[in-house]
């Protein structure tokens, strides 16, 4: 009986002591974030691996020249199996050199009087982010009447390797490397995979593609600061909202992405305040969410389909 009451003794002391450890001995952040994604007890974890996107719509209103355009933009998330050595989609169904990463095809339209421009990046960031800790590839396309730029980027063991072509006789074709650092286009699927895990305070970071091919300036991590907040602001309705603020100071450059803080935080919108290249008076990009679809997109491609973009509310065709 003494050895039975020892045994519940030193258990309930065990007990104690786990559960009064301080946080940052009991808890690894990173490493809950992934776990939490993995297999969600809220049941949400088919939401990202049950064989369909998370698609979204938002009306745009674009800074660019000496005004703000009309536009949209479309966010599509999806999981899918991506190869790490040759850093393209896992098609052939391999196990070796493969894992499993969440992927953001971020789309802008927008008109500028009488043309148009298309913007489109696509950003492949693994969820095992204690193993991968940034995304293994990003590229990055801008369209429009004048001409067209491309960008890419993968991560290397030690570095990123950087691929850019242009229509720019400043530009034009260039390879180059780029040590490692955050990736602004990376911390929209961090985001997703769980804020909690989201870098905060000061950092380098790379600027989203688009924003460096419009506004012409050099490929490069610059000095950043990035807080999380509860969102006090008037732009997006809803309760429960959060903001991921990143200030640029060298830029004179800030980005808000507002977002809910419930599993799976849905992106409500963003706002990218900067002055304009042409009359260096500052304006802000707002992207409001109008429509969110969970779906098999791709086997939505016949004529009749053509309803789903009502459903999203998208307008830029016909």
């Amino acid at each position: 009986m003494q050895m039975k009451h020892f045994g519940i003794v030193l258990l309930l002391a065990l007990s104690w002591y786990s559960c009064s450890r301080p946080e940052s001995e009991n808890q690894n952040p990173t490493a809950q974030m992934i776990s939490m994604f993995k297999k969600d007890t809220t049941g949400l974890s088919t939401y990202w691996y049950e064989g369909k996107a998370e698609v979204s719509r938002y009306q745009l209103a674009q800074n660019r020249y000496k005004e703000v355009h009309p536009g949209e933009a479309v966010l599509v998330f999806v999981t899918e199996d991506f190869l790490t050595d040759k850093q393209v989609k896992n098609e052939t169904n391999q196990k070796r050199n493969s894992t499993s990463v969440l992927k953001l095809n971020a789309m802008e339209r927008f008109s500028t009087g009488v043309y148009d421009y298309s913007l489109m990046s696509s950003v492949f960031s693994p969820t095992d982010v204690e193993k991968f800790p940034h995304a293994l590839k990003i590229t990055n396309s801008n369209q429009d009447w004048c001409g067209q730029t491309f960008m890419q980027l993968n991560f290397e063991k030690d570095h990123f390797k950087v691929e850019s072509r242009s229509y720019f006789e400043k530009e034009g074709d260039q390879d180059f490397q780029l040590p490692q650092s955050w990736l602004e286009q990376e911390l929209w699927t961090r985001l997703r995979l769980g804020p909690e895990a989201i870098p905060t305070g000061k950092m380098m970071i790379i600027p989203n593609f688009s924003y460096l091919r419009l506004m012409h300036l050099e490929c490069k991590a610059y000095s950043a600061e990035a807080s999380l907040l509860p969102y006090a602001g008037q732009e997006f309705p809803g309760e429960g909202l959060k903001v991921y603020r990143l200030s640029y100071p060298e830029l004179n450059r800030e980005l808000d992405i507002v977002f809910h803080t419930q599993r799976p935080y849905l992106i409500e919108g963003w706002m990218e305040t900067y002055p304009s290249l042409f009359d260096k008076i500052k304006r802000s990009t707002i992207a409001k969410r109008s429509n969110t679809l969970h779906i098999a997109y791709w086997q939505k491609n016949s004529l009749a389909d053509r309803k789903v973009r009502e459903e999203l509310g998208m307008n830029w065709l016909p």
